[in-house]
């Protein structure tokens, strides 16, 4: 079948009928003998062969490659690809066929769109292309702007060039066309600028075209058999993919011979380690991998970007309690030598609650456990409370509301960034094409039918109480799944409650003396590789229950999915912490009353200086170590599995001669395609790290730091994934990040309750408030500095007799609550002070709350989401563009009038 008019006429050799392997092999000995008679070739069929020999081409060295079928010959599944392949050939594709090198049994179908299939279905879909050069301002200011811009150019020439600016002399393609864009029209193709039919239509743009067709292509009689999502599934093809545009690497250097596409370009500018401080190339993103993926790394590089002063903040804030605690030290020297006769009678009333904790050699803490745990020194604790004055410090409520108003201004200026990139990329009048049905929901709901209302035409429905009893067995089993977690972090506690016994008497020294760090220490390891294990359980929960509602598209599919999956992961990854930071220590009672699960182990109270440094330890712990696994995920795993396949090859006698011989779409095929979720698993990483650096960060101000140089490899570890490791994505459109930004409002907002809860019961903020201004030396005289908290450890230590334990002590020993001495009238009741700072606690929360989510608001109403130049940009813009294709029509009118010889008048006909 001769296709196409162009004077080398195509002949597929698909066209032979029968499409088993034995017709494959004798057609490709048929094309063998003809070659061989074939005459000697001239240059320009040399250069063709070259040019096909690359892999982006047909056999011509003519033909673009737009779009890559691959099969296996045994599959059965020959009529339905017959129907499929002929009825492509009829929307006016071009095929060819040729066997894969390393696989007999892998044939390739390769797909050229010609010129005039690209202008109609550009036509149909409404692809805006460039059509006249902008211009944002009117005659009488262009003269003036034009002056102002050349003097800001040469004010900008004499300053310091920004090191992490890409260089656009040696980024040609990053230069913007400036152009106007309007739906393509054939009727109106004039109006358009075409130097160059071939490279008017960009790679990406061509694949989409190409794509768009191959999901309403039919390959049965039937009205929902049709598409190539459905051929994949049934193992009709085993892949589909856009191929890349040649080797990502070269053996010259790019500064002096230049990219040899588009992907080495990206290679070279953007996915090496050395160019981590420089932007990324967002619109050669975009142009290369689709404004989807471009979306994607822009919000990716965005939240990096303002992690930055997040980053700062929070190390300042840690340098403080450092800086404060080296001083107290260097104080604490100081009175040492000036107070020696005082030593014994005030040595737990010092300046400071730090100083009080590690000269208090006299007071006698109670003992945490109940058979093997000696009486300690409250000094013993010391380095416990400088780790965590690190964390808590004055320091702190500054920080968690900083960190509040740092995620709505993220937030808020995203939107502004997002409305950039839109109105940049054309994306403002772009909407979402009318989705294709699931063949599962089809398949379930083909008896039941209702007109859609869009496009008119009668399509399956899912009845309301079907579809309401469905989301009500998936709620119950996200429930049954979060029961699940719960009871992890349930054994997880039993094996803190056993272990504390064990550590205490342990026969090496360091872990009896550190019992406490090493019980948290093992917990977390064995929480996170609980969190790990259930992950890939919850994975296929998720989908089984996303299966079961039936989502009607598969946008629907995505987003029912990702919800399910943040939850499943989100509970999973913070349940630990929220048990440590709002119920370790709670519930324990107090010495001789102590509470105990099952009746047999005591349950664990906090240490002596505080629950926040087993917070601190979980929350750094799991953070550091979930970051590690996942990147080795994402850049080891493909490499091994890329391995494997090339050591498979060679098994098979392919040399590394036969390798760097391989067409292009061989080598795509031989690289991992791209995750099946798509960017899901991309965004979910993100999203419960932005939880890790925001709901908690009361008590780890270095999360931001930690999530800052985490995302600086992740972006790398991203870009040379999706450049070196994977097969190219179909190039898709998108204008926002979809459900995850909701997602991260919702992240935002509970991160200023969480933070208000960590400030007011797990750190001693409130405490040490209280006692300042109604029990220290400074009542009521206002607070004066750090001398107010002198006696504060001794006030917040009550008094339990020895004796009453039946251990065989005596004497006194202290421990953490306020509660009455033995020898007062109400022997270990509650005090003043306990009612007092428990009232502060409350107070705190409901204050911090409403004046955090004031602020929130208030930043929010004042950022509008587009900006005003913006605003005025796009309004010009379409008035303009209606003013040049009047214009456009006019002129083209008059000359075909002149043409033809008819007279023509300067008016709109």
């Amino acid at each position: 079948l001769c296709v196409g008019k162009d004077k080398d006429a195509y002949t597929d050799d698909s066209e032979h009928g029968n499409y088993d392997a034995r017709t494959d092999q004798s057609l490709l000995i048929q094309n063998k003998l003809t070659r061989q008679k074939t005459e000697p070739r001239t240059k320009s069929s040399l250069k063709s062969d070259a040019m096909a020999s690359s892999g982006l081409f047909f056999k011509d060295g003519k033909k673009r490659i737009d779009y890559i079928l691959v099969y296996k010959k045994s599959s059965p599944q020959v009529e339905k690809r017959s129907t499929f392949e002929k009825n492509l050939r009829a929307e006016g594709l071009m095929l060819e066929r040729e066997p894969a090198v390393t696989n007999s049994d892998i044939m390739f179908v390769k797909i050229h769109c010609p010129w005039e299939t690209l202008c109609k279905y550009a036509e149909r879909m409404n692809i805006r292309m460039p059509f006249r050069k902008k211009c944002y301002y009117t005659d009488w200011k262009s003269k003036t702007m034009s002056s102002l811009q050349r003097n800001i150019r040469e004010l900008k020439s004499w300053l310091p060039r920004n090191p992490m600016k890409l260089d656009k002399e040696a980024l040609p393609d990053l230069e913007e066309t400036d152009c106007y864009t309007a739906p393509f029209s054939r009727a109106r193709i004039h109006h358009f600028t075409i130097n160059n039919k071939d490279s008017f239509f960009s790679n990406s743009t061509r694949s989409r075209i190409v794509h768009h067709m191959l999901q309403r292509t039919k390959y049965e009689d039937g009205k929902s058999k049709m598409g190539i999502n459905r051929l994949l599934n049934n193992g009709t093809y085993e892949a589909a993919f856009p191929p890349h545009e040649g080797s990502h690497k070269s053996r010259h250097p790019i500064k002096t011979h230049g990219a040899q596409n588009h992907r080495h370009l990206l290679y070279e500018r953007w996915a090496r380690w050395g160019m981590w401080y420089k932007y990324q190339p967002l619109d050669l993103i975009r142009r290369y991998f689709g404004e989807k993926i471009g979306l994607y790394f822009a919000w990716l590089g965005w939240y990096t970007g303002m992690l930055i002063p997040a980053a700062l903040v929070g190390l300042f804030v840690f340098l403080y309690g450092l800086f404060t605690m080296d001083s107290s030290q260097v104080r604490q020297n100081t009175d040492k030598t000036q107070t020696k006769h005082r030593q014994n009678t005030d040595k737990t009333h010092l300046s400071l609650s730090l100083k009080e904790i590690c000269e208090a050699n006299e007071t006698i803490m109670c003992p945490m456990c109940e058979r093997n745990c000696t009486l300690q020194k409250l000094n013993e604790s010391c380095i416990y409370a400088k780790v965590t004055h690190l964390f808590d410090n004055g320091g702190t409520v500054f920080f968690a509301i900083f960190m509040a108003i740092w995620a709505t201004v993220f937030l808020e200026f995203w939107k502004r960034r997002r409305a950039v990139l839109t109105y940049d990329w054309d994306l403002i009048d772009w909407e979402d094409e009318e989705e294709e049905l699931r063949p599962q929901f089809e398949a379930k709901y083909s008896q039941v039918e209702r007109v859609n209302p869009i496009t008119g035409k009668p399509e399956p429905f899912q009845p309301f109480p079907d579809k309401l009893s469905r989301l009500m067995v998936s709620v119950s089993g996200i429930f049954f799944m979060i029961s699940l977690v719960l009871t992890a972090v349930f054994a997880v506690v039993v094996y803190r409650l056993v272990a504390m016994e064990q550590f205490a008497s342990f026969k090496w020294y360091f872990i009896k003396k550190y019992w406490q760090f090493a019980t948290s220490g093992t917990g977390v390891c064995i929480n996170f590789m609980i969190i790990m294990s259930l992950n890939v359980v919850y994975e296929k929960v998720a989908y089984l229950l996303t299966d079961l509602e039936h989502p009607r598209t598969e946008s629907e599919w995505e987003n029912s999915f990702a919800l399910k999956m943040f939850l499943f992961q989100f509970v999973n990854l913070n349940s630990s912490i929220f048990y440590i930071a709002f119920f370790l220590g709670r519930f324990a009672g107090r010495p001789g009353k102590y509470n105990k699960l099952f009746n047999r182990w005591r349950l664990e109270e906090c240490h002596p200086s505080g629950c926040l440094i087993d917070l601190c330890l979980q929350m750094g712990v799991i953070m550091v170590l979930k970051q590690m696994w996942n990147n080795f995920m994402e850049l080891g795993y493909p490499l091994l599995q890329n391995w494997w396949s090339r050591r498979k090859m060679k098994r098979r006698g392919q040399s590394m001669e036969t390798k760097i011989s391989l067409p292009q779409w061989e080598k795509d095929w031989n690289l991992q395609p791209m995750n099946l979720h798509g960017l899901m698993d991309e965004y979910l990483e993100m999203v419960l790290q932005f939880g890790f650096t925001t709901i908690f960060v009361a008590a780890f101000p270095l999360a931001p730091l930690l999530a800052l140089l985490n995302n600086i490899i992740e972006i790398r570890l991203d870009a040379y994934k999706f450049v070196t490791q994977w097969r190219r994505p179909m190039p898709a459109r998108a204008t926002d990040i979809g459900i995850w930004y909701g997602i991260l409002e919702g992240i935002g907002v509970l991160a200023v309750i969480t933070n208000a809860f960590v400030i007011a019961i797990t750190s001693d903020y409130i405490p040490r408030f209280v006692y300042a201004y109604k029990y220290g030396p400074c009542t009521d005289q206002g607070y004066r500095q750090e001398k107010c908290l002198k006696g504060y450890v001794n006030s917040s230590l009550s008094v339990f007799d020895l004796s009453e334990l039946g251990m065989g002590y005596s004497g006194y020993c202290r421990y953490r609550d306020y509660r009455a001495p033995p020898w007062s009238s109400t022997p270990y009741e509650f005090t003043l002070q306990f009612w007092h700072v428990l009232a502060a606690r409350l107070a705190f929360i409901i204050v911090f709350e409403h004046l955090v989510f004031g602020i929130k608001s208030f930043i929010a109403y004042l950022i509008p989401d587009i900006p005003k130049d913006l605003c005025d940009r796009m309004r010009r813009e379409k008035y303009l563009v209606q003013e040049m294709m009047y214009e456009a029509e006019l002129e083209h009118l008059q000359r075909e009038r002149k043409k033809n010889g008819k007279q023509y008048h300067h008016e709109w006909p």
